[in-house]
């Protein structure tokens, strides 16, 4: 019998990029923000100093230092077990992130085949039984069951299944079955 399958988005999701692109702002500009200071507001928003996140997200060792979301590898983990579980990144944007993410994939996510890694433009493509993602720009047109993944852009969208932490999202799973 086939396994179910999941694509769980990484940004955002299974890589904590919102702490990251903190800790490197406050760095960077001797600020004290917090993730409270990021709720509600779009990623175009979220800083002081208009295009931040992209300059970051282009910055070589960005995505290969991002810290693991909390929970994520014994979560991933567990749902491996029963699941084809997919690591699906949109890196295409940042094409120099190519290398780090598959780097970073490699170092906390060793269990995950090569095979089960998916880097493209558009998530339109995954054919997935389920997705779980922090955009809903990548979950509005897939086809399977959606869960949005809780993150301070999206914290005011409604009309999908959510998950506020990797125990939410096993949570999900065991309904699931």
């Amino acid at each position: 019998m086939k396994k179910e399958s999941i694509a769980i988005d990484m940004d955002g999701v299974v890589a904590n990029v919102e702490v990251h692109f903190i800790d490197w702002y406050n760095e960077e500009y001797d600020a004290n923000i917090i993730q409270d200071d990021l709720k509600g507001k779009s990623e175009d928003d979220a800083f002081p100093v208009p295009g931040i996140i992209k300059k970051y997200a282009n910055t070589e060792g960005f995505f290969r230092t991002v810290p693991v979301m909390e929970g994520a590898v014994d979560a991933v983990k567990r749902l491996n077990e029963s699941y084809e579980v997919y690591l699906v990144s949109a890196a295409m944007e940042f094409p120099r992130s190519l290398l780090e993410k598959r780097a970073w994939i490699e170092e906390h996510f060793p269990f995950i085949d090569w095979k089960h890694i998916v880097f493209c433009g558009d998530k339109s493509i995954v054919g997935t039984d389920y997705m779980i993602d922090d955009h809903t720009k990548n979950l509005d047109p897939f086809e399977g069951r959606k869960l949005l993944f809780d993150a301070f852009h999206n914290l005011e969208v409604s009309g999908y299944h959510r998950a506020g932490s990797w125990q939410e999202v096993l949570h999900f799973f065991e309904k699931e079955s």
